[in-house]
């Protein structure tokens, strides 16, 4: 079978992929959710002039020339307003946050002021011009801005502006499902005791990890045995739990004990492709079961979890409703020699340095094994290289994809 570019790949996989339904959840389950629509302020804030610190709220006029008397006519804390207006030579205690009196223009800070012992009267020491630390209405935002755009994704700041905003809650993309299935008698789940010939499964946990990072629910189906009817089973409780989209782990390659892909044929998957031209990873699958993605997963754990930021990744942001980002859009310079490539793109982990000159550099590790996990776990970036891609030297910028 002719392998196919990771393009080619990335194209066939996200081709008809559409968001999923709308949700409205209130503010406190929006954070890194992703906007469904536009959203406009419900109010102006600030709502009404305010004072920006504590202090006096007077006539910019009357402490144009210092020391001035002023009279003290009230006071005005945060939420409780004075009623009255301020004249000629009258001042109102102020407290930040309140709004600014009628007849007032200027705030003089406390510590500008000195007050005499009655407290019905003040001396301003120092001068302000018209304005200072006055916070005019809708100085933030004015009601009907739309200050939040459909297809962000949902941060700290963005919710205590929406809070701000009056909005209680949000419209969102609900989060895809993904059932996470691997494969394999030699695997055992991790705190268990393998036989002699067996291993413990890990990549199920780094995918449901990725997979709740980009703002996916993971369901873990558990470790399928290399049976047929094992296999049904747990396809069958993908479908039963209503996943967006089932990864499989292993058992999509060619061997005698790789079963995966007749089992999803038996349960109707339409093939969309199988083999990519890259390294780790060759062995990738995807295909659709009625409306459910499938995305097979090679076993070897570096493979498993490079694919899933290639391919998982960008799915569950267009299953998200969040824009597609150039996959290819990053270079930096590489702080070694590499050797020419092969017919497959190439993914090589590598650390990230930065030198002297601040300018940060890359450096792949000498060991690429697909099985080494720890080396992925050092990793700070993945190199790029083209198929035949040709011998670099040190300081060739190079493509890159940030882990």
């Amino acid at each position: 079978m002719t392998l196919i570019s990771v393009d080619e790949a990335l194209a066939r996989l996200l081709d008809g992929v559409t968001p999923l339904e709308a949700e409205t959840v209130p503010l406190d389950d929006a954070n890194g959710r992703t906007l469904a629509a536009d959203i406009r302020a419900n109010r102006t804030q600030p709502p009404f002039s305010a004072s920006a610190m504590d202090g006096y709220a007077v006539r910019a006029a009357d402490i144009a020339s210092v020391p001035a008397r002023l009279r003290v006519i009230g006071e005005a804390p945060a939420g409780h307003g004075f009623s009255g207006a301020v004249g000629p030579g009258e001042a109102v205690r102020i407290f930040t946050g309140a709004p600014l009196p009628r007849g007032a223009d200027t705030i003089l800070i406390q510590e500008n002021a000195e007050r005499f012992a009655d407290g019905g009267e003040i001396t301003a020491l120092e001068t302000a011009e018209h304005g200072r630390y006055v916070r005019p209405a809708g100085l933030d935002f004015h009601e009907g801005d739309t200050l939040l755009a459909a297809g962000q994704t949902l941060g700290f700041a963005d919710l205590a502006l929406a809070a701000a905003m009056n909005h209680a809650a949000l419209p969102v993309y609900r989060r895809p499902r993904v059932a996470i299935l691997a494969t394999g008698d030699e695997l055992v789940p991790p705190g268990g005791d393998p036989g002699p010939d067996q291993i413990i499964a890990s990549n199920h946990i780094g995918v449901g990890a990725l997979v709740e990072d980009h703002g996916g629910t993971a369901i873990q189906l558990g470790i399928a045995e290399d049976r047929a009817d094992a296999l049904a089973r747990k396809i069958a409780a993908a479908r039963d739990a209503k996943a967006d989209v089932l990864v499989t782990l292993g058992g999509a390659s060619v061997g005698d004990h790789d079963l995966v892909q007749d089992a999803l044929g038996q349960a109707g998957m339409d093939l969309a492709f199988w083999r990519i031209a890259m390294r780790p990873g060759k062995p990738l699958m995807a295909g659709r079961i009625g409306d459910m993605q499938v995305l097979g997963l090679p076993g070897n754990p570096v493979s498993s979890l490079v694919c899933s930021l290639l391919f998982l990744k960008p799915l569950l942001a267009a299953l998200s409703g969040r824009p597609r980002i150039e996959r290819l859009s990053e270079q930096l310079p590489l702080a070694a020699d590499v050797g020419e490539n092969d017919r497959r793109e190439d993914y090589l982990r590598a650390s990230l340095e930065i030198g002297d000159d601040g300018i940060e550099r890359v450096r792949p590790f000498e060991r690429q094994d697909s099985s080494m996990l720890a080396t992925l776990a050092r990793a700070d970036v993945l190199i790029v290289r083209p198929p035949y891609g040709p011998a670099l030297p040190a300081g060739t910028p190079v493509p890159v994809i940030r882990i």
